[in-house]
């Protein structure tokens, strides 16, 4: 859930499952998201394909019919859904409006319980959720704003959900990924120096690639991480781990200021 185009981590995921032999099912809002989901799903292999607005109950309930009645059971779910008003995600997080608050909540949060709930009795063999977040959930990112404040409750709705589902050998995760040019980044304000930002100082000196969101997603959807549940696994180079500077050329502009 929540394929946008060829440059969307869910897409990167989705095709490294296709690749180690996945059947795959992609959800959709609207015929323009069809449009471009469509193709992608046909190049791995894929015809099934099902409308979702994570917004309505009804939305959510008709796609897992749907999906109950293709498949008997299935074996993982990605949710990647976010929304925001991107007007709101500039200036101060203390000018959020309510609306637009309870709609991102809504949406880039309770959508994954919402959808989890649908889907834990396909998951009869047991499974595995995985949903993806961003580090803004837990230290303040510039234009982040509200995004924050959901992925924060999407990090933790993902530890909550682990202790639900693991009595019936359901693992649910969470992929905090670093900054990457995706439809989704590209409604942050001044993204172009977070990027440089990350770059400069993660401690691999670079930012992510699709291959390195595919990877994680990949071991965390299959068995090769069958003891890991209630996770958040960051993928960003290494970011994460600071919390200063470590470029030598930021370091001494900070020391001569």
């Amino acid at each position: 859930m929540g394929v946008a185009n060829e440059r969307s981590m869910a897409w990167a995921i989705a095709k490294s499952c296709a690749e180690q032999g996945a059947e795959v099912a992609f959800s959709y809002q609207g015929e323009a998201l069809a449009k471009r989901v469509r193709p992608l799903a046909e190049s791995i292999g894929s015809d099934f394909m099902v409308e979702c607005d994570v917004s309505d109950e009804a939305s959510i309930d008709a796609m897992a019919s749907q999906l109950a009645e293709k498949w008997d059971n299935i074996d993982f779910f990605v949710h990647a859904i976010g929304y925001s008003d991107k007007s709101e995600l500039r200036g101060r997080f203390v000018d959020t409006s309510l609306n637009n608050f309870l709609m991102t909540m809504n949406i880039s949060a309770f959508s994954f319980v919402a959808v989890a709930k649908r889907l834990e009795t396909m998951m009869n063999n047991g499974g595995s959720m995985l949903t993806l977040t961003y580090y803004g959930a837990t230290k303040i990112v510039p234009h982040y704003n509200v995004m924050g404040v959901a992925k924060a409750a999407l990090e933790t709705s993902t530890r909550y959900m682990a202790r639900d589902l693991g009595v019936d050998g359901i693992r649910v995760n969470a992929i905090s990924a670093g900054p990457m040019k995706t439809l989704a980044a590209s409604g942050v304000g001044d993204f172009r120096m977070l990027l440089k930002y990350n770059e400069k100082n993660s401690l691999l000196k670079r930012n992510i690639t699709m291959d390195d969101v595919a990877g994680a997603g990949l071991y965390l959807l299959s068995d090769m991480s069958s003891g890991v549940t209630g996770e958040i696994h960051y993928v960003d180079c290494g970011f994460n781990a600071t919390c200063m500077p470590t470029d030598e050329a930021s370091m001494h502009k900070l020391l001569s200021d």
